[in-house]
């Protein structure tokens, strides 16, 4: 391509060939326009990383979050199950403790020991100086420990104790059926065991119990529990009652006014047979006590006097 040119001055034509110039234009402009597109991708690359960033780290935060949730969804669920075996080693434990106190209070009972000196119903008494150096902090492993070795120590108490409520049921239950004491509330000695005059005859005569006088009417007992073997008419003793007490021992009781018990029936220590009375060989209101021991007739102020001691 040719150019004309028009000088003002000298009003002269001129030319300019522009093949030159063209390819040095192209060139330039090449040279500007490949850095401003590398740096136009380049900003355009950056912004799209830039945009896709922050869903990445949400996305792994919440992640992150659920996992932490789940931990701690685990951790409260072993806390409550070791809360619960817990609870139910603390329930056994008060419940060996109540088993204790109620044997305990029975045993105060039947031993006769004075409630104040082992009273279960209130916690026993402790104390003593602190010494710093050697407290320190519960952990679980100690308390868990600490109940274990409750818990066993509960159990061999409450094997001992009921050993001993055994031993004491079988000592006062011997003094139970062992014959002991009066048959009369009130009343007093008016014949004894043995060689005696008769009061019919004036001859000596074999005496195989002893004799109680009291007023008529007047309540006659039992000196030990057993089983009615007698309750009727008999021949010299008027109105009788007999108990059976096992381990060989038996008593009457004679001369009755009425008799309060019936055969069979099963008597306490000191529960009402009878009441005095006239009936039979007899010269006036009173009990004739007898005491048998396998079969055999004994002398039953041994058993009276004793009781007394």
């Amino acid at each position: 391509m040719d150019i004309i040119l028009l000088t003002k001055g000298l009003r002269q034509k001129g030319s300019l060939s522009l093949r030159r110039w063209h390819v040095a234009g192209v060139g330039l402009l090449a040279f500007l326009i490949v850095p401003l597109a590398a740096l136009y991708g380049g900003y355009s690359l950056g912004q799209g990383e830039g945009a896709l960033a922050p869903h990445s780290i949400q996305a792994e935060w919440q992640q992150s979050q659920q996992q932490q949730q789940m931990a701690l969804a685990e951790a409260k669920q072993q806390a409550q199950e070791n809360l619960n075996v817990l609870a139910i080693k603390v329930g056994q434990l008060q419940a060996h403790i109540m088993r204790i106190d109620a044997l305990g209070e029975r045993l105060t009972e039947m031993a006769k020991i004075d409630s104040d000196e082992f009273n279960f119903s209130v916690a026993p008494a402790q104390g003593g100086p602190e010494r710093g150096a050697m407290m320190r902090d519960t952990t679980v492993d100690d308390f868990i420990r600490s109940l274990d070795a409750l818990s066993l120590k509960l159990e061999h108490r409450n094997q001992q104790m009921n050993v001993l409520e055994g031993l004491l049921m079988s000592r006062n239950l011997q003094e139970e059926v062992s014959p002991q004491g009066r048959p009369v509330i009130k009343g007093w000695l008016s014949s004894h065991f043995g060689e005696r005059t008769d009061p019919f005859t004036g001859k000596l005569a074999q005496h195989n119990g002893v004799d109680f006088a009291g007023k008529e009417g007047s309540q006659v007992i039992s000196v030990a529990a057993g089983v009615i073997t007698a309750a009727e008419k008999r021949y010299g003793y008027g109105n009788l009652v007999e108990v059976n007490h096992g381990n060989g021992y038996v008593t009457r009781y004679g001369h009755n006014k009425s008799l309060q018990v019936s055969v069979g029936q099963v008597v306490k220590k000191g529960e009402v047979l009878a009441l005095m009375g006239s009936t039979g060989r007899s010269t006036g209101p009173h009990v004739h006590f007898e005491v048998l021991q396998n079969g055999n007739p004994v002398d039953p102020a041994k058993y009276i006097y004793t009781a007394r001691k």
